[in-house]
């Protein structure tokens, strides 16, 4: 009885497995990309069909927001299966499609097992015009001198024809 049983069980666990699969396959060709993502992770945690399904959606017809997805739930692989992911992605970048092998550059990226390319420094043209600040005009300070008295101090005032000439 217990074999009739853990064969019904069996069977059981392979149709949820199916079906689980199924789903996340068509998650990860959502049209929301946050979906797609979370498809991607969750089948990096099945092990040899979700690496199946990851890579069929990798290398297959699909849009290359799929394809980034797919490349998302690779590099999040875990233990033994890494380094298939590893070599998924260099398979990739021999791909005789562009969109496959530009996700797979940018995964081997990603995970530091390639350098990226250095791109030269865009050098300023001499015909741009460098914005610069325009100085505030600062008041004109009044000059203390000797001759005249403190602020606070009364006003010395002499009589008209006291006061000096000019020459």
């Amino acid at each position: 009885m217990e074999v009739e049983r853990e064969k019904g069980s069996d069977e059981q666990k392979g149709e949820d497995s199916t079906k689980l699969l199924r789903r996340l396959r068509e998650q990860l060709h959502s049209s929301n990309g946050s979906i797609r993502r979370q498809a991607g992770f969750n089948l990096s945690w099945l092990q040899e069909d979700g690496l199946e399904v990851l890579k069929g959606a990798l290398f297959g017809d699909s849009p290359i927001t799929t394809k980034n997805a797919a490349a998302y739930g690779l590099r999040k692989v875990h233990g033994r299966m890494k380094k298939m992911a590893l070599d998924i992605f260099k398979e990739g970048r021999e791909h005789q499609q562009g969109s496959v092998r530009e996700v797979c550059t940018k995964a081997l990226i990603l995970l530091g097992e390639i350098k990226p390319k250095k791109t030269p420094a865009k050098k300023a043209t001499a015909g741009k015009l460098r914005i610069r600040e325009i100085p505030t005009r600062a008041k004109p300070r009044r000059r203390i001198s000797s001759e005249t008295p403190a602020r606070h101090s009364p006003r010395r005032v002499q009589p008209r024809n006291q006061r000096p000439t000019k020459r």
